[in-house]
């Protein structure tokens, strides 16, 4: 038997010892691993199911961005705004290792872009 199956049948035996997890995760994508990391380092016993392949769902395509929806700002969802912004902020409060700033880049492809872009910006800030 090689290493790799020895060490599979090995964690197979170990997963059907255990009758009890406290967090069961299903789906293997960017979300999926990010929990299951997340309650690891918390000190569950948690088990990660994935049905194909890890990372190969929807969620290994998205950025993962822990953002307030600048976005929805510029189309004037006000209250979704509101609502992304408390989630990032919870998320920022519980699991602060998974979240850090991150700079960008807002292309302006005419002259009133910039003014736009710096206002809205300021109304998103404040």
């Amino acid at each position: 038997m090689k290493q790799e199956e020895f060490k599979r049948s090995k964690l197979i035996e170990r997963i059907k010892d255990t009758s009890e997890w406290d967090v069961i995760v299903i789906g293997g994508g960017a979300s999926g691993l990010g929990v299951a990391l997340d309650a690891l380092s918390r000190g569950f016993k948690t088990i990660l199911l994935e049905q194909v392949d890890f990372a190969k769902g929807t969620s290994s395509k998205a950025t993962k961005l822990v953002h307030g929806g600048v976005r929805y700002l510029a189309q004037g969802d006000i209250s979704l705004v509101r609502e992304a912004l408390h989630e990032r902020g919870l998320l920022q409060q519980n699991a602060p290792h998974l979240v850090k700033n991150q700079s960008f880049v807002i292309p302006n492809y005419s002259w009133f872009d910039g003014p736009f872009y710096t206002i809205g910006m300021k109304i998103y800030d404040f």
